[in-house]
């Protein structure tokens, strides 16, 4: 194996494993064993600890005494305070990125737009899941709306509300019972951003997260992230 062989195991199990928890592949509350998923990943024991390790900092995996891993659980407590907590950070990003933005930052935010507006939202093999190539993208038009404020301590509390909301997201598409949107809502928040109309790019934002967070408090959402087709990594 080469000097740098077992750095890039290591690094890819943990973007792997991470993957699977954001996209709810792994249900949340799923016990983890470590010797699964070495065999999932092709990884060393202590790859993918390692990535265990660096999960349970983002607050993606807990641990449990004499016990092990498993993926992080979700609840409507949990849900009420995350969007809570998101919104108020989105409101700060904002104000900052549209007072400071500079004009390469206003096409950056085209370009993600038009990237997320032309790519799928749903897997072509199963409708009623998100297409990963759109998460990604979605991902990156959140990213790019902020990524004109300058301040890094914003930016990382930002990316960090995101990925625990993304696994919300995930359990939100199948469950709507209507028709939504979303690429008219991503559109009127980057029309208004460009604006520079702090108000309403932040009521704008406000709404697309509280639709998410309605969504899944109107069905019951601990059997939501049960549902079949998701995996366990028992």
């Amino acid at each position: 194996m080469g000097r740098d062989a077992a750095p890039n195991l290591t690094q890819g199990a943990y973007e792997g494993l991470r993957a699977d928890l954001l996209a709810c592949r792994i249900l949340p509350g799923s016990r983890l064993k470590i010797q699964n998923l070495c065999d999932r990943f092709s990884v060393s024991l202590g790859a993918v600890r390692e990535a265990l390790s660096r999960l349970t900092s983002e607050g993606l995996v807990t641990a449990e005494p004499q016990r092990g891993f498993r993926a992080a659980p979700i609840s409507v407590a949990d849900l009420r305070d995350l969007t809570m907590v998101r919104i108020e950070i989105e409101r700060l990003c904002i104000a900052r990125a549209l007072a400071v933005g500079t004009v390469e930052w206003e096409a950056n935010m085209v370009a993600a737009f038009h990237r997320l507006s032309r790519t799928p939202e749903r897997a072509a093999t199963d409708p009623v899941r998100s297409n990963d190539e759109w998460a990604d993208a979605h991902a990156a038009f959140h990213w790019a709306l902020v990524e004109g404020a300058d301040s890094p301590w914003l930016l990382r509390i930002h990316g960090q509300l995101y990925a625990q909301s993304e696994r919300y997201r995930r359990l939100s598409v199948p469950l709507s019972m209507k028709e939504r949107d979303v690429g008219q809502e991503h559109q009127r928040i980057m029309e208004a951003a460009l604006r520079r109309d702090t108000k309403e790019t932040v009521a704008l934002m406000t709404r697309h997260l509280a639709v998410t967070t309605e969504i899944l408090l109107a069905a019951d959402i601990e059997n939501a992230a049960a549902r079949p087709g998701g995996e366990d990594a028992e």
